[in-house]
């Protein structure tokens, strides 16, 4: 009953912050309202009054809402919130998560994350490109040959550290391997927060986020931004230390039939240095000593919920 206690005033204040932080992203000539009260304001952003008569909810109907006060809020109401904090589809599942938490005694048990085999081969198949498997709190299950050469050896990892929000905040050589640190970190603290509202009762996120929270003062302040972002698609330059740089687009992939698990491909532009690069990678690590050519893609043991 505590943990259940505590798990509402943490989603409730989780709701809280991350209004107000999407309020503060708005100006009200930005969505065509005049300032509320006079121009002198003393916060950023939409005030509350503002933000109701966007939704079209009263006041005290929206701070209720806002401070997690409410019970069985619809969906209608969401949407308006939603369109009148002009949210994109991460940010209203987000949303939808801490204002409408399925009861912890209805959520199933998270269950221990296994990557299939037919998934396993078709990690193998992808001989010429970097392709790996992540879970729901960002752990790398499965990888390829060409995966372990452009990123780093997950395999030579512990089982506990093969996780990207650790590996980016807490490894160094991870920290130097992406151009723009900044924004991966960013990127993976957002997803991180999205992935945490989805699953607000896993005690193995909460202990990540509680450890990482501590260890890195740059995790600790951009979680405290409530940015939350999805796997989708981008473009990501490496400093891989066999072959410089490497600039490759990336493409997520949600399992239809497990969306926890991801699977996550790079490619280099046709006929670009970074595919000349990638192919020099993969010939030189399909000749390293005990890889006498294509080898079963990596994985880790199974991961218990």
């Amino acid at each position: 009953m505590r943990a259940l206690i505590l798990d509402t005033v943490n989603m409730r204040a989780d709701l809280a912050e991350f209004l107000r932080t999407r309020r503060a992203r708005l100006r009200p000539e930005d969505v065509g309202l005049q300032p509320f009260g006079g121009a002198r304001r003393r916060v950023p952003g939409l005030r509350r009054e503002e933000l109701a008569q966007l939704a079209g909810v009263s006041v005290d109907y929206y701070v209720r809402l806002e401070q997690g006060r409410t019970n069985n809020v619809s969906e209608e109401i969401l949407e308006a919130v939603a369109r009148a904090l002009r949210l994109d589809e991460a940010e209203r599942a987000h949303l939808r998560n801490l204002a409408r938490p399925a009861p912890a005694r209805r959520r199933p048990a998270p269950r221990p994350e296994r990557v299939r085999p037919g998934l396993r081969r078709l990690l193998d198949m992808a001989e010429g490109i970097p392709a790996y498997v992540i879970g729901r709190r960002g752990d790398v299950l499965a990888w390829n040959r060409m995966a372990a050469a452009a990123f780093l050896d997950f395999g030579a990892l512990p089982p506990a550290e093969r996780n990207w929000a650790r590996m980016i905040f807490l490894n160094e050589d991870v920290r130097a391997l992406f151009a723009d640190w900044r924004a991966k970190g960013q990127e993976t603290v957002a997803y991180l927060r999205l992935r945490a509202g989805a699953y607000p009762d896993d005690p193995e996120l909460a202990a990540l986020v509680g450890e990482l929270s501590v260890k890195s003062e740059d995790f600790r302040r951009w979680w405290a931004h409530h940015n939350v972002k999805d796997k989708t698609n981008g473009r990501k330059v490496l400093r891989n230390p066999l072959v410089g740089e490497l600039v490759l687009d990336y493409e997520s992939l949600r399992l239809p039939d497990d969306p926890d698990q991801v699977l996550v491909v790079y490619t280099a532009e046709a006929g670009s240095p970074s595919e000349t690069s990638l192919r020099l990678l993969g010939s030189w690590r399909a000749r390293e000593p005990g890889r006498p050519g294509p080898r079963r893609a990596g994985t880790a043991p199974s991961v218990r919920g």
